[in-house]
């Protein structure tokens, strides 16, 4: 089982996005999918469907349950959607309260760790879509994954929220003594505006061969499969957006291989 945390800690960079792209195109593989939504907002959840408010078990019960998460606990939060091979574990609102609540408590920053452990055979990969905040969730989620992707708006103002994110995964990694690969991912680039050019040069300057080689245009077929409730590469198989993210994927796994 393959886990990859897609996380920046700057908002509206395109994290469900690149979630639900890659999961889409990972499902038509005929990979088993799960994608994991761990926002309080459940932007991910409401792509797939469901009202975060009339759940009755989420990723909330799995922290909730601490050490004690367990393989029974994770299938009853898991919601198979109407596509082939694709599952969700939901968010709800409640998780902004887990730092308050539970963020003190020993152990925590392994939860999903142990939880995903006791599913590793019902899936291929996992997708987590992380809040753009610093806590116990964003902890979760890095010390679980395989790789973290890091989607970043092809804009000036989003290189600072990168530069955050970047201290935070240093941080991490020193705390756990073990590295995470890492690869950026270029989002929301506009070949007609200098700034998207400017600010691909300077993330490649910056981050090297740790930024992936092509680009996530603006496609406004990305909106409308999110309206349709449908992953990008079902709704539009040959928009550009699909294109470019069936070309990051092929990059992601090659990675995989080694």
């Amino acid at each position: 089982m393959i886990v990859w945390t897609v996380a920046n800690q700057k908002g509206g960079v395109g994290k469900t996005t690149t979630t639900v792209a890659l999961a889409g195109l990972l499902a038509e593989q005929g990979k088993r999918v799960l994608c994991i939504d761990t926002d309080p907002h459940a932007s991910l959840t409401y792509y797939f469907g469901f009202d975060s408010e009339e759940l009755t078990h989420s990723v909330f019960d799995v922290f909730s349950a601490g050490k004690s998460v367990n393989r029974e606990l994770m299938r009853e939060c898991i919601l198979p959607t109407e596509f082939e091979n694709l599952s969700v574990m939901p968010a709800t609102m409640a998780l902004a309260t887990l730092d308050r609540k539970l963020g003190t408590q020993g152990g925590m920053g392994l939860v999903l760790k142990r939880g995903l452990a006791s599913v590793k055979d019902d899936y291929d990969y996992v997708l987590i879509d992380v809040p753009p905040v610093l806590g116990v969730l964003m902890v979760n989620a890095l010390a679980c994954c395989n790789r973290v992707l890091i989607p970043v708006q092809t804009e000036f103002l989003a290189l600072k929220g990168l530069d955050r994110m970047m201290r935070t995964l240093m941080l991490i990694q020193k705390s756990r003594g073990e590295e995470r690969p890492y690869t950026i991912i270029p989002t929301l680039y506009d070949k007609r505006t200098n700034a998207s050019l400017q600010t691909y040069k300077k993330l490649v300057g910056r981050y090297g061969k740790s930024v992936w080689n092509g680009m996530i245009p603006i496609d406004t077929k990305f909106r409308d499969a999110s309206n349709e409730q449908t992953p990008p590469s079902l709704y539009a198989p040959k928009s550009r957006g699909v294109l470019a993210y069936q070309s990051l994927l092929i990059h992601l796994q090659q990675l995989e291989l080694g």
